[in-house]
């Protein structure tokens, strides 16, 4: 049985010319190595994209417009980490991208993102976006 609540995280797609902005996690990092969307935890009494654009700014440096929720997920982790994921575009953004928390950023393109060694969670949402699924909603 689980003892805590549910983790809220907010993810973001940012994509230019057909790519989009992915980040692998550090080595110390739990799940190291693996690829995910930039984002993360929701705190109390702030919206998921408020949260995402705090967030976007402390990892990337970057100020975004948050744009449309393009899809929510549950997973559980092995261990009992539960969370729910809501994905959003972000159609704009200035700044220029550094990996501040990352080992590194990379620009892929849709159709190549699962071929990259994601986190479980993100999986199916990957599967989605790169058959084309959320192109209306991205402008792709």
């Amino acid at each position: 049985m689980r003892n805590r609540s549910p983790l809220l995280v907010a993810a973001g797609i940012i994509q230019r010319d057909g790519r989009v902005l992915i980040g692998q996690r550090r080595k110390e990092d739990r799940h190291p190595y693996k690829w995910e969307f930039p984002g993360g935890k929701v705190e109390h009494r702030e919206t998921p994209q408020a949260a995402l654009k705090r967030e976007l700014k402390e990892e990337l440096q970057i100020d975004a417009r948050i744009g449309t929720e393009l899809a929510r997920y549950e997973h559980e982790y092995p261990g009992g980490s539960h969370v729910h994921l809501l994905f959003f575009a972000v159609p704009e953004f200035a700044g220029d991208p550094s990996p501040r928390v990352f080992e590194q950023i990379s620009w892929v393109d849709l159709r190549a993102l699962p071929e990259m060694d994601f986190l479980e969670g993100d999986l199916d949402f990957i599967r989605r976006l790169a058959r084309g699924d959320f192109s209306a909603q991205l402008g792709v």
